[in-house]
């Protein structure tokens, strides 16, 4: 049990760091709202398949918060710990019915995927104001689509390792 535990754990914060990674480091810079499109969106729906909905929402919010705290926003660090953690509780309820389908988790991380665009532009009118936050809209939509599209060749090209990974967890 201990073992599980630890292991769980220890796993919760790899897929954390890889989502943060993706994130912090491969930033596409947004002049109209001053932040950032990223690749952590793929992570976090690969921390959901490999995870599960809670661990894998932990890890989501966790690894994106702390992209924006060492990014110096610090005002973007409650908003992004909510939504990143929401978007993939999103997709882990929807794929929770049958989580080896790779039509509900496409399904799953657009739903989830949906809510982000929805939740960082209301964030963004009540922090930065309408205009920008209208104007980011288009940026984050794409950041979306493109962490769909590369969670979707990543978990098609790696599903054997991916499955003994899932297996080895219990998810």
């Amino acid at each position: 049990m201990r073992d599980k535990k630890v292991r769980e754990i220890a796993t919760t914060a790899l897929m954390s760091a890889l989502v943060f990674v993706a994130t912090f480091l491969i930033k596409i810079p947004n002049p109209a709202t001053g932040g950032y499109s990223h690749m952590g969106d793929c992570m976090i729906f690969l921390a959901v398949v490999l995870l599960g909905r809670k661990n894998g929402s932990i890890a989501a919010g966790i690894g994106g918060a702390l992209s924006d705290f060492l990014a110096g926003a610090p005002v973007w660090i409650l908003p992004t710990l909510i939504i990143k953690y929401v978007m993939a509780f999103i997709m882990g309820t929807i794929v929770k019915a049958n989580p080896e389908s790779k039509k509900l988790q496409i399904v799953g991380a657009a739903v989830g995927g949906l809510f982000q665009i929805a939740a960082y532009t209301l964030a963004k009118i009540l922090l930065i104001g309408l205009m920008p936050a209208l104007l980011s809209i288009p940026n984050v939509s794409i950041q979306t689509l493109v962490g769909i599209v590369l969670f979707a060749v990543l978990s098609a090209a790696s599903a054997g390792p991916l499955q003994k990974i899932r297996n080895r967890e219990g998810k």
